[in-house]
C-alpha cells in the first residue's frame, strides 16, 4: 500500500466533529441528542441575504475576482468604516470562509518550520492549518481562574526566537468567549513592534460582545500597519455559516500582494455566497441588538445552570457564544463518548466538545469541555438537567 505524507497522517482530528459518528448512532437508535458542541447558530439568517440568491440573474455563473467582488469589498470597507477601522477594498481579499484566510495568512508570513505564538486554549483548527502549512504552533497558557485573559507580556516575550514570525489571537476568543481589552491590544501592538513580527487577530465574533463592553480591533491601534492582520467571516455573523465566506484585511501592501497569489492559485470565492454575503451587509443594528441580547440572556442562563452543578469551574463568556468548563473527571474525551454511547435521561442526551483538542500542550484541558450556547433557552435548561445527571452517574460508577 502506498504511504501517506507525514503531513497527512500528522493532521489532527476534529475535536468538534471526531464524535460525530456516536451522535449519528444515537440518533438512529432514536436518542434525542441536544448539540451544545458546535456553533452553529440557530439565529436565522438576514432575509436580504437570502432574497439576494433568489433574485440573482444570470445566463453564465462566472468566476469572481480572485480577490473577491469589487462590489463587495467597497461595501465591507464601508462596513469597518463604521466600525472605526479605516480600510479601503484594496486592502481586503475575499476568501472561502475565515479557514481559507487564515490558510492564506499563515502561508504568507511564515516557511516551513517558522513559528506562530497563540494563547491556548485556542480554534482546535489552528492547529489543523498549521500542520498543512508546515507552521509551527507555540502555545502560552491562559487560565480559566481568570476567565483565560491574556497571559502576561514577558510569558510571550520568553517565547520569541529566530523562527518566531507572528502573535495570533481570536478575538472575542473561540473556545473561552474572552474579550481582549484595548490595554491587552496595546500591550501586545508594543511588543510586534519591538520585535518586528506580525500581529494577527481572528475577529469573526467581533459583532457579539456583552455587558457594555466594546470589542477593539487591532486595526485600530495606530502604528501596526505593516504588522496587523486581521482575519474575518460572515459565518457567525449573519448566521451564514454554509455561505463560506471570509476575507482578510490589512494594510501591508507585500502581505496582500502575496495573498493575492495564493488566491489566484484557487481562481475565486463563490459568486452565489458573495451576493448573499453582500446583501447581508446592509442588516440594520436592531438585528445586532436583538442577537446581542439573545445571546446575553441564553450565556446567564447556562451560567445559572452550570452554577447549580457540584464541582464544576465556568469561565464567564464577555463575547462570541462560547463557555469553558472544568469538571470533576479526569477525561472529558471519554465521559463525551459515554455520553453519546450510553447516557439517557428521558430518551435524550448532549453532545459536548472535549476542550484538550483546543490545546497545543499535552495534557492541557483534559478535564474540560467548551459548550457552545446558540440553543434557545429551554434546550439550554434541559441539556444541563442532562449533564448534571450524567456527572453523577459517570462518578457513581467509578469513571
Amino acid at each position: 500500500m502506498p504511504t501517506l505524507s507525514k503531513k497527512g497522517q500528522a493532521m489532527p482530528a476534529s475535536p468538534i466533529r471526531k464524535l460525530v459518528p456516536y451522535a449519528e448512532a444515537a440518533k438512529k437508535s432514536g436518542v434525542e441528542v441536544i448539540h451544545l458542541n458546535i456553533g452553529q447558530p440557530d439565529i436565522k439568517t438576514p432575509s436580504q441575504a437570502l432574497e439576494a440568491v433568489r433574485n440573482f440573474r444570470t445566463e453564465v455563473l462566472e468566476y469572481s475576482r480572485s480577490e473577491g467582488s469589487e462590489s463587495y469589498r467597497a461595501k465591507l470597507a464601508d462596513y469597518y468604516g463604521k466600525q472605526g477601522i479605516a480600510v479601503t477594498r484594496e486592502q481586503i481579499l475575499v476568501t472561502t470562509g475565515g479557514s481559507e484566510a487564515l490558510s492564506f495568512v499563515m502561508s504568507c508570513v511564515a516557511d516551513l518550520g517558522d513559528e506562530i505564538i497563540i494563547p491556548e486554549p485556542f480554534y482546535a483548527n489552528y492547529n489543523g492549518f498549521a500542520t498543512a502549512t508546515g507552521v509551527t504552533v507555540v502555545p502560552v497558557a491562559s487560565g480559566i481562574s481568570d476567565n483565560f485573559a491574556l497571559p502576561p507580556i514577558s510569558d510571550f516575550e520568553s517565547y520569541i526566537g529566530p523562527r518566531t514570525r507572528a502573535i495570533l489571537l481570536c478575538n472575542p476568543g473561540n473556545p473561552t468567549g474572552y474579550l481582549y481589552s484595548p490595554e491587552e491590544i496595546r500591550s501586545l501592538a508594543e511588543l510586534v513592534r519591538r520585535h518586528d513580527l506580525f500581529l494577527i487577530a481572528d475577529e469573526v465574533y467581533r459583532e457579539f460582545a456583552y455587558d457594555g463592553k466594546k470589542h477593539y480591533s487591532i486595526l485600530q491601534e495606530p502604528g501596526l500597519e505593516d504588522n496587523a492582520v486581521v482575519v474575518d467571516s460572515v459565518s457567525k455573523r449573519y448566521s451564514m455559516c454554509g455561505a463560506r465566506i471570509g476575507c482578510i484585511i490589512t494594510r501591508n501592501e507585500q502581505l496582500m500582494q502575496a495573498a493575492l497569489k495564493f488566491a489566484q492559485a484557487r481562481l475565486s470565492p463563490p459568486t452565489f455566497a458573495q451576493v448573499a454575503s453582500e446583501a447581508a451587509l446592509d442588516t440594520p443594528p436592531s438585528y445586532f441588538e436583538a442577537v446581542n441580547a439573545e445571546y446575553t440572556r441564553r450565556r446567564d442562563v447556562l451560567l445559572e445552570e452550570l452554577g447549580k452543578i457540584p464541582g464544576i469551574l465556568v469561565a464567564r463568556p464577555q463575547g462570541a457564544f462560547y463557555c469553558m468548563v472544568e469538571l470533576p473527571i479526569r477525561d472529558a474525551d471519554h465521559f463525551a463518548q459515554w455520553l453519546l454511547e450510553e447516557f439517557r435521561l428521558e430518551g435524550a442526551t448532549v453532545m459536548l466538545a472535549p476542550a484538550a483538542g483546543f490545546y497545543a500542550t499535552p495534557g492541557l484541558g483534559e478535564n474540560q469541555v467548551r459548550i457552545a450556547y446558540v440553543l434557545e433557552e429551554n434546550q439550554l435548561r434541559k441539556a444541563v438537567r442532562i449533564l448534571a445527571a450524567a456527572l453523577e452517574k459517570y462518578q457513581a460508577d467509578g469513571h
